[in-house]
């Protein structure tokens, strides 16, 4: 049952029982001719137990309690704050509310859904869930003082309550990863799908996620005995996640999958390819109960383009203001590391196909090119040059690439309009001469100091690179790049990008 050694990944104590090849599931086929029958009632989703039922209620309850909390403690600080009674009736009456809107609009259901639990994802609809609560309990409070409630006692109020859910919400999950058992995931698939999945894993140690099995699809079925047999394999494993690939199967069987472990408790993700990953880039269109699908253009509008030049340069230009002492201080050190300028520069492909100087500080001695072909056989990422300790960098450079400030200087290309904050990774040009066909089209957009492939770990291979570039430009919002900066202040800070 397991392929390639999947077994090694499965923690102690919680051992996946193994069927050989002489099992009898070794026939399974899943292929479906007419005269097969199928026990409907046998395949009858069930809801997860045992130790995955048990994970997702602790996620569940920390958060609403990390809500809860969150809105005690912005009325409470906030009639400090302004010297005001705010705790009474209206606040015992709000509490309830805050965890009602927050269950109405999913907050708590949609971790059971996902892997990646980011708090970010829930920023949007937060913003909805404060800003009601906001409202209600100053309706509230106006009403049971008899007066009208200042407006900066209902800025100080929505500040710390988005700021207060955020923070708590951010703090549950963790305290939920630390007092859970990792979740459980078996692959149905190839081993090549295995391997891509074991490396977004095994990443990410905070996703508290591990692949302990692979399952060929030829081992699962619906069928007679043989379903019995492997319903019982899947109980005894106690899986809490399946994760289906993209495969050739028709759409028939691959829902019949999924239905297979629904059937037993277990959860379902499905990794699909990239074209089906589109459909998250459409609008839904009701055409006399007909659905269609609209898909969005690829590439910004003119006015997505200045709302995202806007951001470029007001967010860069104060950054550069700020940060001119760091600077003068960086470029000191630079030159007493070594010889050599302060700033490094090299030719990067950027927006349609035009070259241009990125500006770095300056990390590697001077003659770093010269000996770059001694290192090729240390390379560690597929279609780019990356290798850890590398030894033509400085003692300062190491420092600089570890704290990701030797990337500052690119602020002065995302005022020029070379770069972006966010978009595509700017190649240099023999890196960018192995992207080919479509995938060039990562090309409509400025390049960026950062985006999804930093967040990644910055080793991400070529291939998965322009492929997170295109999902990036045919799902761009303003807020995705906010949030891309967001979660790339903390990847930065953890160290985690060399």
């Amino acid at each position: 049952m397991l392929e390639d050694g999947e077994q090694s990944a499965t923690r102690p104590g919680a051992s996946v029982p193994a069927l050989g090849r002489d099992s009898a599931l070794e026939g399974f086929v899943f292929r479906r001719r007419q005269t097969d029958t199928y026990d409907e009632s046998g395949l009858a989703e069930t809801a997860p137990s045992g130790s995955a039922a048990r994970r997702d209620a602790t996620f569940r309850r920390l958060l609403a309690l990390a809500d809860v909390l969150a809105a005690s403690v912005a009325i409470v600080i906030g009639g400090a704050l302004l010297e005001a009674d705010l705790v009474n009736l209206g606040s015992l009456i709000g509490l309830p509310l805050i965890v009602l809107a927050a269950k109405t609009l999913g907050l708590y259901d949609r971790d059971e859904l996902v892997i990646h639990k980011t708090t970010l994802n829930d920023a949007p609809k937060l913003f909805y869930v404060t800003t009601l609560f906001t409202l209600v309990y100053t309706v509230v409070q106006a009403d049971l003082q008899e007066t009208t409630i200042a407006t900066e006692t209902i800025i100080v109020l929505w500040s710390l309550l988005m700021g207060g859910v955020m923070a708590g919400r951010w703090t549950a999950r963790r305290v939920a990863r630390a007092t859970t058992p990792p979740e459980r995931c078996v692959l149905v698939g190839d081993t090549a799908h295995a391997k891509r999945v074991r490396r977004m894993l095994e990443s990410h140690p905070t996703l508290s996620a591990e692949l302990v099995a692979t399952i060929p699809f030829r081992r699962v079925t619906a069928r007679g005995e043989d379903a019995h047999e492997f319903g019982e394999y899947l109980r005894r494993s106690n899986f809490h996640r399946v994760i289906v690939t993209h495969t050739d199967v028709d759409a028939a069987d691959m829902i019949d999958t999924i239905r297979i472990f629904k059937s037993r408790g277990i959860k379902v993700s499905v990794l699909p390819s990239l074209f089906d990953v589109l459909g998250s880039a459409v609008e839904f269109d009701d055409l006399g109960g007909a659905t269609l699908l609209g898909v969005r253009r690829y590439g910004l509008t003119r006015s997505s383009q200045l709302m995202k030049r806007g951001l470029d340069i007001g967010v860069a230009a104060g950054l550069l203001i700020a940060l001119a002492p760091v600077f003068a201080v960086i470029g000191l050190l630079i030159k007493r590391s070594s010889p050599g300028p302060v700033f490094f520069r090299q030719t990067r492909v950027g927006r349609g196909d035009t070259r241009f100087q990125i500006v770095k500080f300056r990390t590697m001695r001077s003659d770093a090119e010269e000996r770059k072909i001694e290192l090729l056989d240390r390379n560690e990422t597929r279609g780019l040059f990356k290798i850890s300790d590398d030894p033509r960098v400085t003692g300062i450079g190491r420092f600089l690439r570890r704290s990701s400030l030797d990337e500052l200087p690119q602020l002065i290309n995302v005022l020029r309009g070379e770069m972006s904050l966010v978009g595509p990774r700017p190649l240099v040009v023999a890196e960018d001469e192995q992207v080919a066909g479509w995938h060039r089209r990562r090309l409509d957009l400025t390049p960026g100091m950062t985006g999804a492939w930093q967040i990644l770990g910055n080793r991400v291979p070529l291939e998965d690179m322009v492929s997170l570039d295109y999902l990036y430009i045919v799902n761009w919002s303003l807020w995705s790049d906010i949030e891309i900066l967001l979660r790339t202040v903390p990847h930065v800070l953890a160290r985690r990008n060399r």
